[in-house]
């Protein structure tokens, strides 16, 4: 069942919650908060001098449809980062969709992974994939990289949080979702 739909049947009880996915639930949640904003901060970073720590983060649900919920995420002024999640026949996909100011994809782009396990409501894990893990090689990104698990946690009314990890490697940001905030300009890129 998609999302939208999803949502309005379980909210006029026309569906049992039970009969939902937790990736059908999970997408519902973030649908619930299509076309708004919320500004965050680094909660967890084993990087020391992390260089999002400091900066204006926000991210913005900003396109929402039955199969695809868009996330930009904006560091200071950096409008180069989409999340990007979609469904597949066996759960949800996260893609991290990199742009340059001009709207041209970066060289490290569409990485990320899908879901293995079902997840939960609140949380949903993906794992990097085949091509992420390619790429992490060719580019000579950090030793580990390919360990990469990406994980998103919608807690309505609360906190939006992304979260990466690998053996050595955490990094968390945590969205208030009781504060939303002026929607950003486009990503760049965006149509």
């Amino acid at each position: 069942m998609r999302a939208p739909l999803l949502a309005v049947l379980l909210t006029l009880g026309l569906v049992s919650p039970a009969l939902a996915s937790p990736a059908d639930e999970f997408v519902a949640r973030l649908s619930g908060l299509c076309g708004k904003a919320f500004e965050g901060k680094v909660v967890a970073s084993s990087t020391p001098n992390d260089p999002f720590t400091g900066q204006r983060l926000v991210m913005h649900v900003r396109e929402c449809s039955a199969d695809e919920v868009r996330i930009p995420f904006h560091v200071g002024e950096n409008r180069s980062r989409t999340w990007v999640i979609t469904r597949t026949p066996t759960g949800l996909r996260l893609k991290h969709d990199h742009r340059h100011e001009d709207g041209s994809e970066d060289k490290v782009t569409q990485y990320g992974g899908d879901t293995v396990a079902p997840g939960s409501v609140g949380r949903q894990e993906f794992p990097a994939d085949a091509f992420s893990k390619e790429m992490f090689r060719r580019e000579n990104l950090p030793p580990g990289a390919q360990e990469n698990v990406w994980a998103v946690e919608v807690e309505p009314g609360k906190a939006f949080t992304y979260e990466l990890s690998r053996p050595g490697r955490l990094f968390r940001a945590e969205f208030d979702l009781t504060k939303p905030v002026d929607p950003p300009p486009a990503p760049w890129g965006a149509k």
